[in-house]
């Protein structure tokens, strides 16, 4: 039954089968799941936007200056372009590219953009991150800033968060940049209050990953069977985010079933949280050796500029 599966159906169905299940954090972002992300990037538990926000401020001129002008910013994870706003703002880039999974939200996004930036030369690309991007061709060939904000690269396991700035690296000329935000290791309460909210805000976009894959692979999950569980992992220095059983259950797709127990779980987020010497150390590995990192007073968020 799989030969009539796209490789996205192929690539979910397999997750589900491995024990313990795992879905991608990709297919949280379809329109609602990205609407609600931003919603939890709003919440109070929720540091990391507002205290990479106010790096981002705080350190404006130095950042300014490091990057320089007269370059084209290539967004990765675009999501609603805010962060790229208050950058192109403050360097008056030449072109502007944003980049994310989640088409239909991506333009919207750049629909304000352009608002914004009327002058601005601005390109969308729908693309999956964990995939070689190809640039489009009118793109023009000035240096390249990649930007990465939001500490997204957490998402990724330290093997596959080098693969993925290594070809961060490729994207970039040779005075080229990655401007990257990274989340940082501090008080366990802290970061397992970010991932579970007061308000279940977090819990909501965990489980609209499963109304999701209803759509994608043709799925029965009911999701009043499911809970949200968030905590941090000290030993992997990561978050996990799961979706747990509330009962035995058994959940079908054409061609295909999977019966899960009660307390069973599908993880369907990591959130690394790195020290920054590591960082730098994973960046020298990319192939992007020269590294200015900005923190915050408390130490619990960096931006860092990095360059070959």
């Amino acid at each position: 039954m799989t030969k009539n599966l796209t490789p996205e159906q192929l690539e979910i169905v397999a997750g589900l089968m491995q024990t313990p299940a795992t879905v991608s954090p990709k297919y949280f972002y379809d329109a609602k799941g990205s609407a609600l992300f931003e919603d939890i990037t709003l919440l109070p538990e929720y540091y990391p936007t507002r205290t990479e926000q106010a790096i981002m401020a705080a350190h404006a001129p130095a950042i300014a200056q490091a990057i320089g002008n007269q370059c084209t910013v290539i967004e990765l994870g675009a999501g609603n372009c805010q962060k790229a706003r208050s950058l192109c703002e403050l360097i008056q880039p030449l072109a502007y590219l944003a980049v994310d999974i989640s088409e239909a939200f991506l333009q919207q996004a750049v629909a304000s953009m352009r608002e914004a930036f009327p002058s601005l030369a601005i390109h969308v690309l729908a693309f999956d991150l964990t995939a070689d991007i190809a640039l489009p061709t009118t793109l023009p060939a000035q240096r390249r800033l990649v930007f990465y904000p939001g500490s997204s690269i957490g998402n990724f396991d330290p093997p596959h968060a080098l693969a993925l700035l290594s070809r961060m690296r490729g994207l970039m000329n040779e005075d080229g940049a990655l401007l990257i935000g990274v989340d940082l290791v501090k008080d366990t309460a802290v970061l397992n209050a970010a991932y579970d909210d007061a308000a279940g805000t977090t819990a909501a976009f965990n489980l609209n990953l499963l109304d999701h894959l209803n759509r994608l692979i043709g799925s029965d999950f009911d999701v009043t069977q499911w809970q949200h569980l968030a905590f941090f992992n000290a030993e992997q220095s990561r978050i996990e985010m799961h979706l747990e059983a509330r009962v035995d259950l058994v959940v079908r797709w054409p061609g295909a079933a999977r019966s899960f127990s009660r307390g069973e779980r599908i993880h369907t987020e990591s959130s690394y949280k790195y020290r920054v010497d590591d960082f730098v150390d994973l960046l020298r590995c990319a192939g992007l050796p020269h590294a200015q990192v900005w923190t915050d007073e408390k130490g619990w968020f960096a931006v860092v500029l990095a360059r070959p």
